[in-house]
């Protein structure tokens, strides 16, 4: 019995010295990982990094949670977190950043970004509901000298007050044309001795005039007596023309025939010209071309064609061979009304009189 005793005692230690070994190790490991833990940088997330798949605007039907309820949680949650941390650097600053915003705006909320204008006239004072009295729907501009005013004032008495009016002045005189009722509701752009493409790329930036549906350019020399602008713009949208221009008098010079009035049509889109000039029955000047006279674009031909005018392209030579690209199938997309038609070069020596205000000599 005595014997079996201390075999009982002697076969306990191994097992003491066991559990002991385990206990050891376990401290001794929290310790090497709470050491390795401190030695590391400290790394604070405050930056919230949206996917585009999160960003585009989803919408949970069932729910009602938008892209804008998610963003405000998130940010109140990351805030929360950060407010309730016991260490925490009051220096550090709240970001967010959402890649499908506008490029400069990644940091702002997409609920708050504004990436569009317009040229609508705001009131300077008076009550919230006097503002915004209309809203037109298309743009006309003219590049004018004051010597054809009263050219200018018949043109834009064709145009509804559906149409936002805009004046580009070369030669810097404004004020004068106010003797006209229109003038003072219309929008005025003075900087001497500039062509009407300069302006247009500087002044025409598709985000600014997004809110319109249609964007005529026009110069200041065309005979508008057997032309109105809504039925132009009901032509247009009926035959699906992105890019156009009204027909011009058959019995003035004319350069190319695709902008003839044709007088037995409302629209063409084709033409026969001179022997050799198409080398493509689909391409210009026998197909998807109109000239830039009097050009007329829609709000998305518009913001392709902005991006092709370089910025020393005052003149717009050669741009017309060159809208095709902005359409497709620029054959089907490009025409010329024929049922609303101008007349060009009004004075014959208008083209030469501008050239000399441009150059400073009129």
């Amino acid at each position: 019995m005595a014997k079996a005793g201390i075999l009982g005692r002697s076969s306990s230690v191994p097992r003491s010295n066991e559990s002991l070994r385990i206990i050891l190790s376990a401290v001794i490991g929290i310790m090497l990982g709470y050491l390795f833990g401190i030695s590391l940088p400290t790394v604070n997330i405050t930056k919230l990094h949206f996917p585009s798949s999160i960003i585009s605007y989803i919408e949970d039907r069932n729910s009602g949670i938008t892209t804008q309820t998610l963003l405000n949680h998130a940010w109140t949650s990351a805030a929360s977190h950060k407010k309730n941390n016991s260490v925490s650097n009051p220096d550090e600053i709240l970001k967010i950043y959402v890649p499908t915003n506008p490029k400069g705006a990644e940091r702002l909320p997409p609920g708050i970004v504004v990436s569009e204008t317009d040229l609508y006239l705001r009131r300077l004072w008076g009550e919230p509901s006097e503002d915004l009295t209309s809203q037109p729907r298309y743009l006309v501009t003219f590049t004018v000298g004051y010597s054809q005013k009263a050219n200018i004032d018949a043109a834009v008495k064709k145009f509804s007050e559906n149409f936002t009016i805009m004046l580009f002045h070369y030669d810097g005189r404004t004020t004068e044309w106010d003797e006209f009722e229109w003038s003072k509701r219309a929008i005025h752009v003075s900087v001497r001795k500039q062509t009407k493409w300069w302006y247009a790329k500087r002044f025409l930036h598709p985000d600014i005039v997004a809110r319109y549906d249609y964007i005529f350019i026009w110069d200041e020399d065309l005979g508008v007596n057997h032309f109105n602008a809504e039925a132009y713009i009901e032509l247009v949208r009926k035959h699906g023309l992105e890019i156009s221009q009204p027909g011009l008098e058959p019995d003035k010079g004319l350069t190319w025939e695709m902008t003839k009035r044709r007088g037995y049509s409302e629209v063409h889109k084709v033409t026969e010209e001179r022997p050799g000039w198409c080398t493509d029955p689909h391409l210009p000047p026998c197909a998807a071309f109109v000239e830039i006279m009097a050009t007329v674009f829609s709000r998305d031909a518009w913001r392709c064609v902005w991006h092709m005018i370089q910025n020393d392209l005052v003149h717009g030579w050669g741009l017309d061979f060159a809208l095709r690209k902005c359409v497709e199938p620029a054959h089907e997309k490009i025409g010329v009304v024929d049922s609303q038609w101008i007349v060009h070069q009004v004075i014959p020596s208008l083209g030469n009189q501008r050239m000399e205000k441009l150059r400073g000599k009129g």
